[in-house]
């Protein structure tokens, strides 16, 4: 593949993304994952591994779905009324492409939530390390880089960035 076919299949596979996150159809997103696939978001972003280290997310797939599964109980009545999400992916550039097709790439998000009547925005950058695969692309990593991480909220992050 050409620089420019990689860099429209990753640009594609970056908004495919974020149409899941805003439709909710969080089952479909965590499959984008790879077996192993870590989403990752530090609170700060001289943090160099998740590993050990606090974080605002640092799931697996496993992790992703009791949170999906939390969220979507419907018992859940934090979650009441449902919020919407829209999220804008840009400036997609990729690092490093190796020669069995993986990619690094980085990227800028701002996230607009809307929940009962409140309006946040949320913006920073992601890097992802995907995975060339028979289907596409694979995450092995999606870290979330939040320039408003250390605002102050008056609820919590309850789904992904």
């Amino acid at each position: 593949m050409k620089k420019l076919e990689i860099q429209h299949a990753v640009e594609q596979f970056l908004y495919q993304q974020a149409e899941l996150l805003d439709a909710k159809k969080w089952r479909d997103w965590i499959d984008l994952f790879a077996a192993g696939g870590i989403y990752w978001m530090p609170p700060d972003a001289s943090y160099t591994t998740w590993d050990g280290t606090p974080a605002i997310f640092a799931e697996d797939k496993n992790l992703m779905m009791v949170r999906m599964g939390r969220v979507l109980h419907p018992d859940a009545w934090s979650q009441r009324p449902l919020w919407e999400t829209n999220h804008v992916v840009s400036n997609v550039r990729l690092q490093k492409i190796s020669k069995n097709g993986d990619v690094e790439v980085r990227s800028r998000f701002h996230m607009m939530e809307l929940r009962r009547d409140d309006v946040r925005h949320f913006a920073g950058s992601y890097f992802h390390e995907l995975k060339k695969t028979k289907k596409g692309y694979a995450i092995r990593l999606q870290r979330v880089d939040m320039t408003n991480a250390q605002a102050a909220y008056d609820y919590v992050l309850q789904v992904w960035v």
